[in-house]
C-alpha cells in the first residue's frame, strides 16, 4: 500500500508540474516535451487505476501522434514567436477577467458538487471484476452503444471527406488519367490497319 501511493505522488506530482511548464516555458518545442511527459504520467496513474486500456491509448494516440504531429510542426514551420508575443499586454485585462470567470465556475462547481442519490442504482448491469478493463470496454462499447459508436464514426468519416474535399485543388493543365474513358474505348477507335503493298513501306500510306 505505501509503495502505490509513492507511485501516486510521484506519478501526479511530475504530471501537474509538466503540465504547469507546459504554459512556463519559453521554448515551444520544450512545452510541447513537457506535454509528452505530462501524457506519460498521466497513462501511469490510468495504470495504477485498472484503466490499462485508457493509458494505452493515451500513449498511443496522444504521444505517439498528437504530441509528436505537433513538435514536427512547431519544429518546421519555424515561427517567430517573439512576433506573436508583442501587442499581448493590451489583451490582459480581458485574458483576467475571463480567467476569473472560469475560476469562479470551478470553485461553484467544486463546493456545491454531491452525488445524487439515485446515481448507484443507475447502473443496472455491473461488470463482473474478473473481466479486464479492455473487455469490458469493448463488451459496453459495441453492445450497449453501439448506434452511438457507429455515429460517431459516420460523423468522423464525414469529417474526413469534407476536409479533403475542401482542401483539394486541381491543378491547371495537368493530364489526368480518365478510366471511364479508357474503358468505353473501342477497337474503331483506337486502332487504325493500314494495308502496306510489298516493297513499298510505310511512306505512302500513311
Amino acid at each position: 500500500m505505501i509503495v502505490a501511493a509513492l507511485f501516486f505522488y510521484l506519478f501526479a506530482g511530475i504530471c501537474v508540474a509538466s503540465a504547469v511548464m507546459v504554459i512556463a516555458a519559453r521554448n515551444p518545442v520544450h512545452s510541447v516535451l513537457f506535454l509528452i511527459l505530462a501524457f506519460v504520467n498521466a497513462a501511469g496513474l490510468f495504470v495504477m487505476m485498472g484503466a490499462e486500456f485508457l493509458a494505452m491509448i493515451l500513449i498511443v494516440v496522444y504521444v505517439g501522434a498528437v504530441a509528436v504531429l505537433f513538435l514536427f510542426v512547431v519544429m518546421m514551420l519555424d515561427v517567430d514567436f517573439a512576433e506573436l508575443k508583442q501587442g499581448v499586454l493590451q489583451y490582459l485585462p480581458i485574458g483576467i477577467v475571463i480567467g476569473g470567470i472560469f475560476v469562479g465556475e470551478l470553485l461553484f462547481v467544486s463546493l456545491t458538487w454531491v452525488i445524487g442519490a439515485g446515481i448507484p442504482q443507475a447502473i443496472t448491469a455491473p461488470i463482473p471484476a474478473k473481466i479486464p478493463n479492455t473487455e469490458a470496454i469493448g463488451l459496453v462499447l459495441y453492445t450497449r452503444y453501439v448506434y452511438f459508436f457507429e455515429a460517431a464514426g459516420m460523423i468522423l468519416l464525414v469529417a474526413m471527406v469534407g476536409a479533403i474535399v475542401l482542401t483539394l485543388h486541381h491543378r491547371v493543365r495537368v493530364r489526368r488519367q480518365d478510366i471511364g474513358t479508357q474503358v468505353a474505348r473501342e477497337p474503331a477507335a483506337s486502332i487504325e490497319i493500314v494495308k502496306v503493298r510489298s516493297g513499298q513501306g510505310l511512306g505512302s500510306n500513311i
